[in-house]
């Protein structure tokens, strides 16, 4: 009888096993993204989560540069467009249940998020 309760609390214990688990955010509007972020970091403070970030990634900017005469006759002047894409991470280390918990937040339109878990 012995050898099945041991199996049974090693189940359970299984099953709470703390993963680390990576968030990706990703926006155009900085506001939007910081909102989220925020909201994130305090459901996870509030379940007494281990939290590291937001780390702030380098802002991508895409450029694209384009004549402003449809017929190419004129003047050379151009127009120059870009978008910036914002990017953070922040990582938690806890089981898979409660991130399902945290993530079910409202996330601002024009916000990505991206979660992949890991062993620890």
């Amino acid at each position: 009888m012995s050898t099945i309760e041991k199996t049974k609390t090693f189940t359970s214990a299984e099953e709470t096993r703390l993963h680390r688990i990576r968030i990706t955010l990703s926006s155009r509007n900085v506001k939007n993204l910081e909102k989220v972020c925020a909201d994130l970091k305090k459901g996870a403070v509030d379940k007494d989560l281990k939290v590291s970030g937001p780390v702030r990634l380098p802002t991508k900017i895409l450029r694209i540069t384009t004549r402003k005469s449809p017929c190419g006759n004129g003047t050379n002047t151009y127009d120059r467009f870009q978008m910036r894409i914002h990017k953070r991470i922040i990582d938690l280390l806890s089981p898979a249940e409660i991130v399902k918990q945290i993530t079910s937040i409202s996330i601002e339109p024009g916000v990505e998020v991206e979660v992949t878990i890991a062993d620890s």
